[in-house]
């Protein structure tokens, strides 16, 4: 008995509650020209761009529900013995909304039929109380957006505002934001319905920002149909304080349709830096192209919709840094005899370029009176984004599957964590992200609905030394490690002098797995609408850290590193790269060794 009577509680605190979607719902009241309410009215609703048609009956108030529509315009049509029928047009559906559409029917034959629009339908919000503001395809298209990146977007809706915590790169871009003064990994990020976050930083797994704010991966912005940002919103969502973002993707139509997009930003096309006196060009360059094309597989039933972004940056950053002179280099092994066998294949290896600044010259410990060279490191980032959507509509239901891939490479010199400014020492981030969503719609009678969505997304990304396919020991400098997973300089660092190799963070890498699934059931009864689900979230993840696994050498001065003779503090790994709860153990060096073969302790 008690059981009964907790399920019979859970049912009835349901009532007014709207289960969490990212569909729409069309509902209403059919009344006589008295004001009397009509019991078994049949109501029709369709899909202007598809032909998905619901029907259902008014219940004993006279009331109706028709949940879980697909986003787009619909016709309302209403009939009922000895009454005229009474149509509704251009009825649009938004993401998680409710839609009012109430029938006054005049008495008459079936056959009269009485048309009105829906702009003459009220457009204040009567069944929600959430906040926020849904923005559709419309002005979506129409607003220019910097990057073509859609979480800019969010900021148009009210209460929203760049992250106080300022923990990203470049605060207020891909992802970051304050909905009323939450921190800005407090939100929850879905598309069509389903997990869209990065289950280890919190963030949206696409448009998540990469090496300094660069995106690592693009959700095409013209395959938004609609974005909803909801605050204060409905228990169900659960999973966070901050705010739901909630997208859609777009879906093909009877009607066939592309499009096509350019975007080009050139050193051809930009006025001359007002600081380059000489008028050189800048070698920044940015295209950002792609398309989409949606249209019927089969009319009526069967749709498709695929959408690409691709974009590539290139360009260079500029800096002054202090390198050793060959005279001065040719000095000392004058002085101290030939440089040391490993030294020397180093130096053999370019690692800093020639001087190029005219009248300063560098010490042993370094330029007293300034850097003497200047370069333009280059750097570059690669993105290439796909998705891909089928709707198939059956007489009891619909099914949908979408599939979202993005694959990206950027390459960028990582001097804000220690590491150097010198050309081929970038830092390497692959990053690849996939979402799967399926979505199945059942229609079991008239008065209940049930909606199963199942969901899984992948977010794999790495940071890696541009010379990581770079064997030290192959030039003598035994590092102990023999992974090449860790392949690349040590950081070397000669007092005075910028730093050789790549940051100490790199390599590292992680993957992170969620599954998402849930189950609405949406049922009519009476003058009630009750609506119960369930939700299963499982996050995992993978992560490699291995903080100056490829060593750590310092030097007091250019004779000692010419020598081989490293300070007290310098370091190496002896064990391979492991995850990052092993602990990682150290050995100090006094000497430069030259390697006969590989070692791994």
């Amino acid at each position: 008995m008690r059981a009964r009577s907790i399920l019979l509680f859970v049912l009835l605190a349901a009532v007014s509650l709207s289960a969490q979607t990212f569909r729409g719902t069309i509902l209403g009241t059919v009344t006589d020209a008295s004001g009397a309410v009509i019991a078994g009215a049949k109501v029709t609703v369709k899909n202007a761009g598809t032909a998905l048609e619901r029907a259902t009956e008014t219940s004993g108030d006279g009331s109706y529900s028709l949940p879980e529509l697909p986003l787009g315009t619909y016709t309302v049509t209403v009939t009922h013995a000895g009454f005229q029928t009474f149509i509704t047009t251009g009825v649009a559906v938004d993401v998680a909304s409710e839609r009012r559409v109430d029938a006054a029917l005049k008495t008459g034959e079936v056959s009269t039929k009485v048309e009105v629009s829906a702009d003459q339908l009220p457009i204040v919000e009567t069944t929600s109380n959430e906040l926020g503001g849904t923005l559709t395809t419309e002005t979506i298209e129409n607003l220019p957006v910097n990057g073509r990146d859609y979480t800019k977007l969010i900021y148009l809706n009210p209460g929203v505002a760049g992250s106080p915590d300022q923990i990203s790169d470049s605060p207020g871009s891909f992802g970051e934001f304050s909905m009323n003064g939450s921190r800005g990994r407090s939100n929850n990020y879905l598309l069509d319905g389903t997990d869209m976050n990065d289950g280890f930083r919190n963030d949206p797994a696409i448009n998540e920002a990469g090496v300094f704010g660069d995106p690592a991966t693009i959700l095409p912005i013209d395959a938004v149909s609609e974005l909803q940002v909801r605050s204060n919103y409905e228990a169900e969502f659960g999973r966070n304080s901050g705010a739901v973002v909630n997208i859609v993707t777009k879906s093909g139509t009877n009607q066939l349709h592309g499009s096509g997009l350019e975007y080009l930003r050139t050193d051809k096309l930009g006025a001359r830096n007002f600081f380059n006196s000489v008028g050189g060009e800048n070698p920044f360059h940015n295209n950002q192209f792609g398309g989409a094309l949606g249209g019927p597989i089969v009319k009526d039933h069967t749709f498709f919709y695929v959408n690409y972004e691709g974009q590539r940056e290139t360009g260079a950053q500029a800096a002054t840094s202090c390198v050793p002179d060959p005279t001065q280099i040719a000095a000392d092994i004058a002085a101290n005899g030939p440089a040391n066998a490993v030294s020397a294949a180093l130096l053999a290896r370019h690692p800093w370029p020639a001087p190029n600044i005219a009248g300063v010259v560098s010490s042993d410990t370094g330029c007293p009176n300034g850097n003497n060279l200047s370069t333009a490191t280059n750097f570059s980032n690669r993105v290439d984004s796909l998705i891909a959507k089928v709707d198939q509509n059956f007489a009891s239901g619909l099914l949908t599957g979408r599939y979202y891939l993005g694959d990206s490479s950027q390459s960028f010199p990582f001097a804000q964590l220690a590491g150097g400014l010198l050309p081929g020492f970038n830092t390497v981030t692959p990053t690849r992200v996939q979402l799967v969503s399926l979505s199945y719609v059942k229609n079991v009678n008239s008065s209940q609905t049930n909606e199963a969505r199942l969901g899984w997304n992948r977010f794999a990304e790495g940071f890696f030394p541009q010379d990581k396919s770079f064997n030290p020991n192959s030039i003598g400098l035994d590092t102990g490690v023999t992974n090449p997973y860790n392949f690349g300089l040590p950081k070397i660092l000669v007092t005075g002098f910028s730093v050789i190799g790549a940051t100490n963070s790199v390599p590292r890498s992680r993957v992170d797995s969620n599954w998402h699934f849930i189950d609405n059931y949406s049922w009519k009864v009476g003058r009630h609408d009750v609506k119960f689900g369930y939700e299963f979230r499982r996050s995992t993840i993978e992560l490699i850290q291995d903080n100056t696994f490829r060593g750590k050498l310092g030097f007091a001065s250019l004779s000692t590193f010419l020598e081989g003779l490293p300070a007290s503090n310098s370091n190496t790994k002896i064990a391979e790269g492991t995850p990052c709860a092993t602990p990682l153990r150290t050995v100090t060096a006094s000497t430069f060794r030259t390697s006969s073969g590989p070692r791994h302790a």
